[in-house]
């Protein structure tokens, strides 16, 4: 089979690692970095936005953002973020990864600027205008997904894929920790100029006309990495797998990465024309062929990436509330709205320097020594074992001589995720579906984890609620509370390992052996593509 295989393929396949791979990181990392800052950056701002459009000034406790303001605010990126993931996905497919790539990242540089634009100063319109954006923000988000997976893994050379497309996903462990970091430098500059006091010193005074910036100043940043990357994107060149086996021309594919690889690569017409022209390059994804080779692969890649999103995203939204339970975020009338913004950033970022980041960096360092397998099993089990530690004795945890050790232990459910599951959904479906449909195959897989993220944030917003009616939080029915919350987790955890003994293992295999796209026709063929080993041997 190896003997079918194009020498420009097989060039990119056995590369060693070189400064092209390096600048494909750092370019389609940065949208990544863009990607995590946005969709993370909104629950630094939510708490400000209740206080400065909610509050009554008559009433003990400062505004909050009413549930369903609350569901839509945080939830309406996630929802465009689906749409995008398939629609781009697609589009990847029918224009070429270059062609869309540039501009999913325009649309994501126009949103964040617009969501810190609003129409007139009414609760009404600014949540709106912000809801709005804030959907087509994360419709370009969308389709950052698949094309940056599917570009690195297309650039990528086989020994070394994984931790390649592991570093574009770990550049989302920078953005969150950027949002943390922008978010600390505004709310204290507010802090050090205003000097407010708290809400129970004086109601009117906590808030001032001018705090309306910050969330703005907040959510507009995010356009500034993506826009640095522009010019480097739109340079790069369409890559080989799709020039060849997609748009079926051998001479520019061999011409481009002749430049790329600085070596010399005959255009091989013939050997491209007998490949594409096979049976097992015309199959589709709703066909019968598709279904006995990948059907169970794409099963297994969309169920694992829903399972973990909706424990990953439920852990961020109400992580403030955890953190409000271990004393780290005092009640909010003990503080002014900007000292608030301030405790929530600086917890953030605590969380995503000592865990989130360090984990998707671990992923990175070990994914082609233990294999996509491996890793994910290894994080969905450790994130099972942490929820349930977290939960059963839940009250001993947040007594105060305990709260230290509760935010030990919720770390490490953010690192072994990161070390985990959230890497390996990422780059596992960017490698093992046909050239054809590889990029709307990740779109899929993507999709399905946003929906995923999208039952965890509108459904562990309510869910989270306390079971006594006195401690819930304004305008809320009562809940499961944290507690059951996290036990519901860790049960959806264990479900993950068990789908993800339909994920086939990747590591070591160029991308055509994977897919089956150097097989010879015939019986075996299927047997071939569609028997990868679901445990590494």
């Amino acid at each position: 089979m190896a003997g079918r295989e194009l020498g420009v393929l097989n060039a990119l396949d056995v590369a060693k690692t070189q400064w092209y791979h390096f600048t494909a990181i750092v370019i389609a990392g940065m949208g990544f970095f863009t990607d995590a800052y946005d969709l993370f950056c909104i629950s630094l701002v939510t708490k400000l936005l209740g206080r400065i459009y909610y509050t009554d000034i008559t009433k003990p406790k400062p505004g909050v953002l009413p549930p369903n303001v609350q569901a839509a605010v945080t939830g309406v990126a996630l929802c465009g973020t689906l749409a995008g993931q398939l629609f781009f996905g697609w589009l990847g497919d029918k224009l070429g990864r270059k062609k869309v790539y540039g501009l999913t990242l325009m649309l994501m540089v126009v949103c964040s600027i617009a969501s810190g634009l609003s129409f007139g100063d009414t609760p009404k319109g600014v949540i709106a205008t912000l809801c709005f954006f804030r959907f087509w923000l994360g419709f370009g988000i969308g389709g950052d997904y698949p094309l940056s997976a599917t570009i690195m893994s297309e650039y990528a050379n086989k020994k070394t894929r994984g931790a390649f497309i592991a570093a574009v996903f770990a550049m989302q462990g920078f953005g969150i920790l950027a949002g943390g970091i922008v978010a600390l430098i505004v709310s204290s500059a507010y802090d050090h100029k205003y000097n407010l006091p708290s809400y129970e010193e004086n109601r009117e005074g906590s808030i001032v006309h001018s705090l309306d910036y910050v969330w703005r100043i907040i959510l507009m940043f995010g356009a500034v990495p993506a826009a640095l990357t522009y010019y480097w994107r739109m340079k790069m060149p369409e890559t080989a797998r799709y020039t060849a086996l997609v748009a079926r021309n051998a001479k520019q594919a061999a011409s481009d990465m002749s430049k790329v690889l600085q070596v010399e690569i005959e255009a091989e017409e013939d050997k491209l024309h007998h490949m594409v022209e096979s049976e097992n390059q015309r199959y589709g994804l709703f066909s019968k062929e598709f279904a006995k080779r990948h059907g169970l692969h794409l099963v297994g890649t969309t169920v694992t990436w829903f399972l973990l999103d909706i424990a990953f995203y439920s852990q961020n939204l109400f992580q403030k509330d955890i953190f409000t339970a271990i004393g780290w975020i005092p009640p909010s009338q003990e503080m002014s709205a900007i000292h608030e913004v301030y405790r929530i950033a600086r917890a953030q970022t605590l969380i995503a320097l000592c865990s989130t980041v360090p984990g998707y960096w671990f992923t990175v360092a070990f994914i082609d020594y233990l294999g996509r397998f491996t890793i994910q099993v290894m994080g969905f089990f450790f994130m099972t074992v942490f929820m349930f530690a977290l939960a059963i004795p839940y009250n001993h945890w947040t007594k105060k001589e305990n709260r230290i050790g509760f935010v030990v232990m919720y770390s490490f459910t953010f690192f072994f995720s990161n070390f985990g599951p959230n890497a390996t959904t990422f780059v596992v479906p960017a490698e093992i579906f046909p050239a054809r449909l590889r990029s709307t195959c990740h779109g899929i897989s993507a999709a399905a984890g946003k929906a995923g993220a999208i039952v965890g944030a509108f459904g562990f917003l309510y869910a989270a609620q306390s079971k006594d009616p006195s401690k819930v939080d304004q305008g809320y029915p009562t809940g499961i509370g944290v507690k059951n919350s996290l036990l519901v987790l860790g049960v959806i955890n264990f479900f993950g390992i068990l789908f993800t003994l339909l994920v086939p293992e990747s590591k070591g295999k160029s991308l055509e052996e994977l897919s089956g796209e150097n097989d010879e026709d015939g019986p075996e063929t299927i047997e071939v593509a569609g028997s990868a080993r679901t445990v590494p041997v």
